[in-house]
């Protein structure tokens, strides 16, 4: 294990050195970052235990790259076998990149806090301390409030922000020690109530997160291998009229994954399943992407949790998604694509319509113009560089075009001054 781990510990720890200002300091008016100075417990030290979660599996390989993972092949220069749940390692690094971080907290607008929480939940959720998960967070806030606690006082709190790289409800769990629910109570806790957390999908009524997109594996490092691969996209030749990535041994009840399989199974000519049961997919992109490349349409239906990291995989490959619940897209990253945006670069049936058998989504898609297919895909395509991530250390070029990382910095940015300009505290 030390193997694999151990050189990205070094190097990480080499590059999270002091950092320099903004060259031209007007343009960081309101958008200084400091970038909390934490002990290595809360991060580096958490990926020295990546294969210690039996139940939960390895994750060591998809810590290299800083987070990025391994590249699907030597060759690869903007594709990875990146899992979701390495936000957290990929957004530490961007940060470092950031132009305006201060090294002074005084100065700051807002506070980043480089604590890999989502990573840290693990020990909680399928380690040996799984009985204290409703202490999840208290040793980070005490170290808050010890260490230089003129920072976090000064707003108590609310000028900080995280990433949580899993579902808020993974965070969600009610404190008490002996309530038998799932998840931790990182969200729940008093103490660190005026936190705002980046998570892969927020709550219907969110107070302290908001969702940001899950990483792709699609990672470009200049605007050249970008432009390449949208013109790949854009020449694809979609001989299916739709597909569907994701478990498909659903049981024997009515619910909407299997009567996707059913319909697909009836209509084989025109849908194409991939069987991600039992992790089959898991940092294996190309097992999906090319089935997405040769599909008009990308079924998303939503299965433990409403959102799908297929949901941008699909955009990525210009797959224009079809979802069948509101909380799937439209009431979820905000910061990213607008809700009132949805309608343009997606399709929407009611899960009850077609769990009912009322309709039938191929013949909904049928019903779409070849002209109005082209304007979506063309919209999906014009969104892919605002969900995705690009590569750390990326071109000049492509850095003038913002992506998920960028949008997200943003948008908490602005969460935070709004919620310290108002007096509803």
């Amino acid at each position: 294990m030390a193997t694999k781990v151990f050189p990205f510990l070094l190097l990480l720890l080499l590059e999270i050195l002091p950092l320099t200002e903004c060259v031209n300091s007007g343009e960081c008016n309101g958008r200084w970052i400091y970038i909390r100075d934490l002990p290595s417990r809360f991060n580096i030290d958490l990926l020295a235990h990546c294969s210690k979660y039996p139940i939960y599996g390895d994750f060591c390989p998809y810590i290299t790259n800083h987070g990025l993972g391994p590249k699907t092949f030597n060759g690869s220069h903007s594709w990875y076998r990146t899992n979701p749940h390495m936000l957290e390692l990929i957004f530490h690094r961007r940060m470092l990149e950031y132009p305006c971080i201060t090294v002074d907290p005084a100065r700051a607008d807002t506070v980043f806090l480089p604590y890999y929480a989502g990573i840290d939940a693990l020990r909680h959720l399928y380690g040996r301390d799984v009985n204290s998960s409703a202490s999840h967070g208290l040793d980070l806030y005490r170290f808050l409030r010890s260490e230089k606690p003129e920072i976090w006082e000064r707003n108590n709190g609310r000028d900080h922000f995280l990433v949580m790289a899993r579902p808020a409800w993974d965070f969600s769990r009610p404190p008490a020690p002996d309530q038998p629910a799932w998840g931790t109570s990182f969200l729940q806790l008093p103490e660190l109530v005026n936190l705002t957390a980046l998570t892969l999908e927020s709550r219907p009524s969110p107070w302290q997160e908001h969702a940001v997109p899950a990483p792709t594996s699609f990672h470009p490092a200049s605007r050249r291998r970008l432009e390449s691969w949208l013109s790949r996209v854009r020449r694809a030749r979609r001989a299916n009229l739709m597909m569907f990535a994701g478990s498909v041994g659903v049981g024997s009840g009515p619910n909407i994954r299997r009567v996707i399989r059913e319909e697909c199974e009836e209509a084989a000519a025109e849908c194409e399943l991939v069987d991600c049961s039992g992790g089959a997919c898991d940092g294996d992109p190309i097992r999906y992407m090319r089935a997405m490349l040769r599909s008009r349409f990308c079924l998303q239906p939503a299965g433990d949790t409403a959102v799908r990291r297929s949901t941008f995989d699909g955009m990525v490959a210009g797959c224009i998604p079809v979802f069948f619940e509101e909380r799937s897209a439209a009431e979820q990253f905000g910061w990213h694509v607008e809700a009132g945006e949805y309608g343009g670069l997606s399709v929407y049936v009611r899960k009850e319509e077609v769990v009912g058998r009322r309709v039938k989504v191929a013949e909904v898609l049928n019903g779409i113009s070849r002209e109005e297919e082209m304007r979506m895909r063309e919209r999906v395509l014009e969104m892919v560089t605002r969900v995705t991530y690009r590569r750390h250390g990326s071109s000049v070029g492509l850095r003038s075009i913002k992506d998920a990382f960028d949008l997200a910095v943003e948008g908490s940015i602005r969460r935070i001054q709004e919620r310290l300009n108002s007096q509803s505290f």
